[in-house]
């Protein structure tokens, strides 16, 4: 049982007995067994005189703390956690029950009014920075394949508590805006398909389903979304294997009418209508790739799933990298047809395929396009709200958000109160807000996110032997090595502020070449630990997480000045969240805690 708390302090200021120190450990241990010996002796103050610390150094104290991971914990799952029913083909189909849907059937006519045709190169640079990201990915579920947390557990891992907090904030409201965006194109569509009946045609009125504006727009009232919202919370709650049969069959359905549609319009292509293919030049491209960035979201899913999983550490990388491929296949086709259809002037931001089909006549194609909107479109929102609610679970357990999110249904074996929770945040935000205005503080939590997973890849890689080498003055070899990815992450940034603002090309060859001169830092002055089998290993680190890194950044200078906004304000609220409740509550080496959170991995024999 979870003991009561009689105090306020941190918890390691509660310790009452420390392990000591027997000999010198690095700060990133090469071993899990490692990370847990040396835990309160490396990461916790002394408990000596708790009452005469600061409140700053406690803060501190505990923003640096580490999650340990046990690489080897018992076997089977206690009887008030998740249970294991994923299989590889239910991984891929969530990843890409994730991804197709926001991207082919609400994004793609927002981006093509900025990018033109270039919208398919859109998606292509954006689609090879998630191939770097997912590689990452892949290598940290293989590695931690047992726990849900996905970004937030590596995070917590590989550097501190903070950090972890700050990206589980920032990938959360991603997610919680995108719930809300797609559960608004979901009620458009709805009522479009609807449309499609004469007796019911101009007879809805637009409140109910497609946002009916007030207060100059900034209020947009919209009943359908959040009742399509409480539907699907529902279906999540009746247990995984409920949610994962619904999803397989609508992700089935719509990529098979994906396929339909493509090759349906292939034969009303005008190739005239690709020129120009760029019309507001290349910039607008790149622009449109941080926007469409959010497409590629569904691998983070499966990352997530790694609990629910039965053979996670062979099946998530599978599963990561398969939905990748299929969605970036899937959305480069559809763009260059729909492109070569219709002027991209003339496509719509709510519901462009369609309405590219509608203007060719095609009325059979319009309606298979709204069923597979439709489809696409509740998956998407499905998988979404399913990963909110595993992220709540994994904060819940450690402590850094009130216990009651760690609660695990005994007889469903879901997350009853976190998904609850997410489902009621993103009907409130689909219910008032329209999509438009949403839509241009996305991607920040998760080009964050995908950084930080791939500086995660490196850190995790580093040896103890590294220490043998030579530090640069009073910095350690470890601090030098984050120093180098941090410079890699600015110099990504400066490049792209550099290139969106058209500044001199010698601002972005310099922010390149010190990035080039941090990367042989990172190759040289690290030592690295193979990766052991059956793990996934990352190929070419550090080269391709820092390739990773810097492309993300790059891109994150793209985003609109409301969203980086949004990236400082939020992160001011999280620190000042963490520094008023999470320090004093987050246990992250507590036993009790861990024998919950941490199932061990099922045997990987047949």
């Amino acid at each position: 049982m979870t003991q009561e708390r009689t105090s306020l302090l941190p918890v390691w200021a509660r310790t009452t007995a420390r392990r000591p120190r027997t000999r010198h450990h690095h700060p990133l241990y090469a071993t899990a067994e490692d990370a847990m010996e040396g835990e309160d002796a490396d990461h916790r103050p002394s408990s000596s005189s708790p009452s005469g610390r600061s409140f700053l150094s406690g803060l501190c104290a505990a923003a640096l703390r580490r999650k340990p991971l046990a690489s080897r914990t018992a076997a089977a799952a206690s009887s008030d956690g998740l249970v294991r029913q994923l299989g590889v083909l239910e991984l891929v189909l969530i990843g890409i029950g994730a991804s197709i849907g926001a991207g082919i059937f609400v994004i793609t006519g927002t981006v093509a009014r900025d990018a033109g045709p270039g919208v398919t190169i859109s998606f292509a640079l954006a689609g090879a920075a998630c191939v770097l990201n997912a590689l990452c990915y892949a290598e940290l579920a293989s590695r931690f394949p047992a726990v849900v947390g996905g970004a937030y557990l590596y995070t917590y891992a590989a550097f501190n508590e903070l950090t972890a907090f700050l990206v589980f904030t920032q990938l959360m409201i991603d997610y919680h805006i995108g719930a809300a965006s797609i559960a608004r194109s979901l009620a458009s569509y709805f009522i479009q398909f609807l449309e499609l009946i004469p007796a019911v045609k101009g007879n809805v009125p637009s409140w109910i389903g497609h946002g009916e504006e007030f207060f100059g727009g900034v209020v947009s009232v919209n009943l359908l979304a959040p009742i399509l919202l409480v539907v699907l919370t529902v279906i999540l709650c009746r247990g995984v294997k409920e949610s994962s049969t619904v999803n397989t069959f609508m992700t089935t359905l719509k990529i098979v009418i994906v396929i339909v549609v493509v090759f349906a319009g292939v034969f009303e292509v005008d190739a005239s209508n690709w020129s120009p293919f760029m019309p507001n030049g290349f910039k607008a491209v790149v622009t449109g790739s941080t926007v469409v960035f959010f497409a590629y979201v569904g691998f983070d899913a499966v990352a997530n799933s790694a609990e629910e999983a039965k053979r996670p550490q062979r099946d998530l990388p599978i599963g990561i990298l398969g939905s990748l491929l299929v969605c970036v296949i899937l959305y480069i086709a559809v763009c260059l047809v729909i492109t070569g259809m219709v002027p991209y002037t003339l496509l719509g931001e709510d519901a462009p395929l369609a309405e590219a089909f509608a203007a060719k006549g095609l009325k059979f194609v319009t309606v298979l396009i709204s069923i597979g909107a439709v489809a696409g479109l509740t998956t998407t929102l499905l998988v979404g709200l399913y990963v909110q609610s595993r992220l709540y679970l994994g904060l819940g357990r450690d402590g850094l958000l009130p216990s009651i999110f760690a609660k695990v249904h005994p007889t469903l074996h879901t997350p009853l109160h976190s998904q609850i929770w997410v489902g009621c945040v993103a009907a409130v935000l689909a219910g008032l807000f329209n999509v438009q205005a949403l839509s241009h503080i996305l991607s920040v939590g998760t080009l964050t996110g995908y950084s930080v997973v791939s500086a995660c890849v490196i850190t995790l890689r580093w040896s103890d032997k590294a220490t043998n080498s030579r530090s640069l003055g009073s910095i350690s070899i470890w601090q030098e090595g984050v120093l180098c990815l941090v410079t890699v992450a600015i110099c990504g940034f400066v490049a792209g502020i550099s290139y969106r603002f058209s500044y001199a090309i010698a601002f972005i060859v310099v922010a390149f070449l010190i990035a080039v001169v941090a990367s042989f830092a990172l190759q040289f002055r690290q030592v690295y630990v193979p990766v052991e089998a059956p793990r996934f290993s990352c190929p070419g680190v550090p080269l391709v997480p820092v390739l990773s890194v810097f492309f993300n950044m790059f891109l994150f200078a793209q985003l609109h000045v409301e969203a980086w906004y949004r990236f400082v304000i939020l992160s001011l609220i999280a620190v000042g969240v963490y520094a008023g409740y999470g320090q004093y509550y987050s246990a992250p080496s507590t036993s009790d805690r861990s024998s919950v959170a941490y199932h061990g991995v099922p045997s990987e024999a047949p």
